[in-house]
């Protein structure tokens, strides 16, 4: 009923004809929908057939009484929680006093009193109607309730390893260090030698917070890990949050932390992120998709370095750097109103651009070899080859996902291949590849992709032609890609105007201009 007892379902039981004809009037004339049987068998099939939300019960009838009527009623599942209302002529206590034992709520003597009718008719309506609410409420703070539950065990789970990781804090900070340092970058081109000159700048700097910006796949937290952990806050924690993953309603919790008591749930006070990071780093990764509501707090923290939890009257002072990265057109998310610009301008102490691999070709032959050294440890294998072909396909490809991409290229190809000889059928891609003819011979010129651009948006024009719309999930599933590069192609043709973009973060879809 939602809350409104007009228009309710009111099932009206009773032999006299004339009662029937007088009840099933009065109360339709208030609003309710009224049925209107004669005998306690019909009366039976017509609550499980069609259950109302209230049902008028007269106690003398031939065939089966009332009594029954309402004892059957109580044991079938479907029908035990209909309020039933009384009716009869008499008069007797012990009348009434079986009535309730049998599950009555309430008893109306004839002949009626239209305003008796009309006030016990409302009142068990009402109270069936909050109950009804109070039940539904329930259950929605239960699931809360269990959200937050897992929530904070994630959440112990994650303070138990920091707690281990602070004891030995300065032989990891050096592993750390070793792992993340500027050895970590590979490459020879004029641009990665200009971002390894901005992470040594930035490294012997504590405070400035660092805004990273490049394609998805192109390094941006190897980046706010080399700062860190080559810098001067290398002893402190590095705390990497995913904006993007964060559920709306316990994004404060999760930055910011709660004192216990501050919801339903709250049973300890729980530390967030912002104050596990004092004293080291914050990285807020796809810092575009922040919720809205989170972004003014985390503007007042960046600029006075205190923040409050959830339910808390007391500021705490932090020593927090923030690097933030993304891969979302900032300026045309503030145009639109979805990202402060004061926010940006207080992330954007220092911006590093970080181009994609296809603007820095040079480096894709120490990419290949360094991603084979890497996987050959990591599977137990020696070192694979590439054939000629191979490698030529791989210098013309323009890597939609960047250098993670490659990476996955790769990995695939030393399954497919059996590590030995990576040939060109073991790549696999998602863009045409024109490779120079004399290689092709190798394989009798047989061209080898799993898909093409040009015929992936063809189908993607298709499916949206048909449907209306397309998500990165639908677009996946079509042309059997995972989610970056299905991501990619579908950014591509919004950015060429033949898709729109609507809705935000993974809620997102495309449609026709």
């Amino acid at each position: 009923m939602n809350g409104n007892v007009l228009h309710a379902d009111i099932l009206v039981i009773d032999d006299s004809v004339d009662d029937l004809r007088f009840l099933t009037k009065t109360l339709t004339e208030q609003g309710y929908q009224v049925r209107g049987v004669t005998k306690g068998i019909s009366a039976l099939k017509a609550a499980q057939l069609k259950p109302p939300h209230l049902i008028l019960l007269d106690i003398r009838m031939p065939e089966m009484d009332g009594y029954e009527v309402c004892r059957r009623l109580k044991a079938n599942p479907l029908t035990a929680d209909i309020p039933v209302i009384f009716l009869s002529a008499l008069h007797e206590i012990a009348d009434k006093i079986k009535a309730f034992e049998l599950g009555g709520v309430d008893y109306v003597t004839k002949p009626f009193q239209v305003e008796e009718i009309f006030a016990r008719v409302k009142l068990h309506l009402t109270l069936c109607s909050q109950q009804q609410q109070l039940e539904q409420q329930n259950v929605e703070l239960i699931q809360l309730n269990e959200q937050l539950q897992q929530e904070m065990i994630r959440r112990e789970q994650m303070e138990n390893k920091l707690q281990i990781v602070d004891a030995n804090l300065s032989l990891i900070s050096e592993q750390q260090a070793e792992h993340w340092g500027i050895s970590a970058f590979i490459g020879k081109s004029k641009t990665i030698i200009k971002i390894l000159d901005d992470i040594l700048r930035l490294q012997r700097v504590e405070k400035t917070n660092i805004l990273v910006l490049g394609e998805s796949g192109t390094g941006k937290e190897l980046i706010a890990r080399a700062i860190h952990f080559g810098g001067v806050r290398a002893k402190g924690p590095f705390i990497a949050v995913n904006c993007a993953a964060i559920p709306g309603e316990l994004a404060e919790s999760i930055l910011f932390g709660h004192v216990r008591g501050a919801f339903t749930g709250a049973v300890n006070d729980r530390k967030g992120y912002f104050e596990l990071a004092s004293g080291g780093t914050l990285f807020l990764d796809e810092m575009g998709e922040m919720p809205w509501s989170l972004q003014a707090k985390l503007l007042r923290s960046l600029e006075n370095g205190t923040f409050m939890s959830i339910g808390s009257y007391r500021e705490k002072q932090v020593d927090v750097r923030v690097i933030a990265a993304t891969n979302a057109d900032l300026a045309t998310k503030i145009t639109a109103g979805e990202f402060r610009q004061d926010l940006y301008f207080r992330l954007a102490g220092y911006t590093v651009h970080l181009p994609p691999l296809r603007e820095r070709q040079e480096d894709i032959p120490l990419l290949i070899e360094h991603f084979l050294s890497r996987l050959a440890i990591e599977m137990g294998r020696p070192q694979a080859t590439l054939t000629p072909s191979a490698r030529a396909a791989l210098a013309n490809y323009s890597f939609p996902g960047n250098a993670r991409e490659l990476r996955n290229i790769l990995e695939h190809a030393l399954i497919s291949s059996d590590n030995t000889v990576i040939q060109l059928p073991h790549l696999r891609f998602i863009e045409t590849i024109d490779i120079p003819v004399p290689v092709l011979d190798e394989f009798n010129g047989e061209k080898f992709i799993s898909i093409s651009c040009g015929e992936a948006e063809q189908k993607i024009l298709a499916y949206v032609h048909q449907h209306g719309n397309i998500t990165n999930f639908q677009c996946r599933h079509l042309l059997n890609l995972d989610y970056h590069h299905a991501s990619y192609l579908l950014k591509k043709m919004s950015r060429e105007g033949r898709l729109v973009r609507q809705g935000n973060r993974r809620g997102s879809y495309y449609q026709q201009p």
